[in-house]
């Protein structure tokens, strides 16, 4: 029986993100693609309605980047996948450092201009952990297809999001190199030395390798 594997990608961005994770044949991998969220919808009500796409009827993992991987703490929590994966990512709340809980007190997600979330220079890749061209071109792309309104609601739930429950069977992924979500206000089970917030892509294969690793502990 073949692995199947669900992946969420991370705010502002879409499968493409996970085009260097290359797995063997027999992993079937299946994108949860991103879907309009409804007016004021939490994160934990848009995990649930995203949850609808995957068959629970056969064992699967799941894997959830960034943003995606919040999402992916509150399916787990819901459908008892074997094992879910968080790169760059933190499955509760207290992992989000303190100037971000600062922002969502203040709301300052809603006095950010809708157009400057379409904006980014180089200072901005660095900040995200863009390296190569290859990688800047891929970013710049991302932001430029992104849609700013589903990012600043994405915000707004990040800076609400209050989870303090971890899933069982999870292992948490993180480079000691992000900036988004640094590494000191985390207790990640491996760490990937200097990987940045984009390490999925500029360290697809530590981060696969690390993957492989625990989905072969299962006999399915």
């Amino acid at each position: 029986m073949a692995k199947r594997i669900y992946l969420i990608s991370g705010l502002g961005a879409d499968r493409r993100v996970f085009k260097k994770l290359i797995f063997p044949i027999d992993f079937e991998l299946i994108h949860l693609d991103w879907i309009t969220p409804e007016p004021a919808e939490s994160l934990e009500a848009y995990a649930a309605r995203l949850a609808y796409k995957i068959d629970t009827s056969a064992p699967f993992y799941l894997i959830g980047l960034s943003f995606g991987g919040m999402l992916a703490t509150e399916i787990a929590k819901k459908l008892s996948p074997v094992h879910t994966f968080l790169i760059s990512s933190t499955p509760v709340f207290s992992g989000l450092p303190w100037y971000y809980k600062r922002a969502g007190n203040i709301r300052l997600q809603k006095m950010i201009p809708i157009a400057l979330f379409k904006r980014i220079n180089n200072v901005g890749l660095n900040f995200m952990g863009a390296k190569t061209q290859d990688e800047r071109l891929l970013l710049k792309q991302l932001i430029i297809d992104s849609d700013p309104n589903f990012i600043k609601w994405a915000l707004t739930c990040i800076l609400k999001w209050r989870n303090k429950e971890r899933p069982s069977n999870l292992t948490h992924i993180h480079g000691t190199a992000d900036i988004i979500l640094p590494i000191k206000y985390h207790k990640p089970d491996i760490t990937i030395k200097g990987g940045g917030h984009f390490m999925v892509y500029s360290n697809a294969k530590e981060v696969r390798d690390c993957i492989i690793r625990e989905i072969n502990k299962y006999q399915i």
